[in-house]
Order: structure tokens, then C-alpha cells, then sequence
């Protein structure tokens, strides 16, 4: 009884979070992906791939959306309304920008561009407080990409404790060519890594800059660290080896918002 009343808490929490959010069935989903309304993840059921379901894949892998499949079981247990048909759609919490929008923004406001670029964060806990102190450190922006990584998901909003309303996110097809048009728009780009050349208070964070904070997992791609323009470390004097993201990137947004205040 008691394991069964704290299931039901679990489901009302997670509704009063994702009901606005939460796309069930086969038409509704369809006509969402038609419509061009912004979609994170869309959840199918095994085995029932034709008709409208293919179809709904069909688009979702033309728009490079994630199609995760799982058991009919899981979509009953995850279904508000209890008529998935066999698909689920997460929509977005929020919309998306344009980098373009991103970089105006900032001339809008006569300040340098500054940008967080996020290289497959996928903890949502994560991707909410980087969202937070962005907003609070004076970024004007947070970039990420498509694939292998979360997007803005309910969790996401309710983590960054209402910073979603008032940050810029762009969701970009190809990081290592956003860099580059970056740095073509003058920004600086530097990265977070273990093995960096320079403590992150020795280098000059004034200018233009991109800050580039990679997964706790696997750190930044090697793409993405190859295109940076100067890799940065934090001081790691205790036993573990590494940083929480979230953590990294609020060490390196308050550099760059000491060096600004400095130079004003």
C-alpha cells in the first residue's frame, strides 16, 4: 500500500510538471510535428511501425528529432491521458532562437557577446542551473546541440527556477560549425578541460568570448576542443578528479563577469 501511494505522489509530481508538455497519440503528435511546434523526444511503442506511427518517424527523423521505442508497458505507465495510441511527444518548454538572435541581442544591449556553448550536457538538473547562472551572470545566450543532449524539457525549466523565461537558447545542428561562425563574428572561444594549458583566472576573458563546458562523462569532443582557441582548467586540489558541470561552467560564466566589472 505504502510502495503503491508513493507511486501515485511520483505521477502527480511529474504531471503538474510535464501535462502542458505531454503530446499523446497518434494525431495530436502528427499534426504537432506539422505544425512545426519545437519537439525534444518522441516515444514509441516496439513493433508498430506502420501507418500513421511510420509516418509520425518519418518526419520526426526528417526534423533529426531522438525516437526512442520501448515496451507498450513503459508508454501506459508514462500516459496522462491514457490514450497514447502507441506514441508520446515531449514538446519543448520553451521556444528556441537563432545564434544570430543570440549575438544581437547582445549589440542590442552595446555589450561584447557572451555565449555558453554546452557539448552533450544531458542531465536536465544540469542544463536548468547553467541556465540559472547564466542568467545571473550576464550571458547572453546558451547554445546546444541537436543530438546527445537534453533539451528544454519541463525538468529543465523547472530546474533553472525561471532563468528559461529570460536566457536565449539556440539548438544548433553542428557545434564545431557554430564555433567557427563564432569566431568569424569575432568572438573568442575557450573551452573547459582537465588538461588545460591555463588556469582560467590567468587568461584574459574580456572581448567577445564563447565558454565552451563539455559532459561530466566525456568531457568536450575533440572537434570542439580543436577549435577552441585556448582550453582552460580549474584547480582540482582535493581527491576527485572533476567538477559537476552546472559547477565548471558557474567558475568560468563569474571569470568572465569579474573581468567585465573590471574593465568597467
Amino acid at each position: 500500500m505504502k510502495k503503491k501511494m508513493k507511486k501515485n505522489l511520483k505521477r502527480e509530481n511529474r504531471n503538474e510538471i510535464d501535462y502542458m508538455h505531454q503530446i499523446e497519440g497518434r494525431n495530436p503528435v502528427r499534426e504537432a510535428l506539422k505544425s512545426g511546434r519545437p519537439i525534444e523526444k518522441i516515444f514509441v511503442s516496439k513493433g508498430e511501425l506502420s501507418g500513421s506511427i511510420g509516418e509520425i518517424i518519418k518526419l520526426a527523423k526528417k526534423e533529426k528529432l531522438v525516437v526512442q521505442y520501448m515496451d507498450r508497458s513503459k508508454l501506459d505507465e508514462m500516459s496522462i491521458c491514457h490514450s497514447h495510441q502507441g506514441v508520446i511527444a515531449i514538446a519543448s518548454a520553451h521556444e528556441y532562437v537563432e545564434v544570430e538572435d543570440i549575438l544581437n541581442l547582445a549589440r542590442q544591449k552595446g555589450e561584447d557577446p557572451f555565449v555558453i556553448l554546452l557539448d552533450e550536457i544531458t542531465d536536465p538538473h544540469n542544463l536548468g542551473s547553467i541556465l540559472r547562472t547564466a542568467d545571473a551572470s550576464g550571458a547572453h545566450g546558451v547554445i546546444i546541440p541537436k543530438r546527445r543532449s537534453v533539451g528544454l524539457t519541463p525538468i529543465v525549466a523547472k530546474s533553472s527556477a525561471g532563468a528559461i523565461e529570460y536566457v536565449p537558447v539556440a539548438k544548433v545542428t553542428n557545434m564545431v560549425q557554430t564555433i567557427e561562425y563564432l569566431k568569424e563574428e569575432g568572438l573568442w572561444i575557450a573551452a573547459a578541460e582537465m588538461e588545460g594549458e591555463e588556469y582560467y583566472y590567468q587568461k584574459n576573458l574580456k572581448g567577445p568570448i564563447g565558454i565552451v563546458i563539455g559532459s561530466e562523462g566525456k568531457g568536450i569532443g575533440r572537434l570542439v576542443k580543436q577549435k577552441s582557441d585556448f582550453l582552460l582548467k580549474i584547480p582540482m586540489l582535493g581527491k576527485v578528479s572533476s567538477l559537476n558541470a552546472a559547477i565548471a561552467g558557474a567558475i568560468l560564466m563569474y571569470e568572465v563577469r569579474r573581468q567585465r566589472n573590471l574593465m568597467g
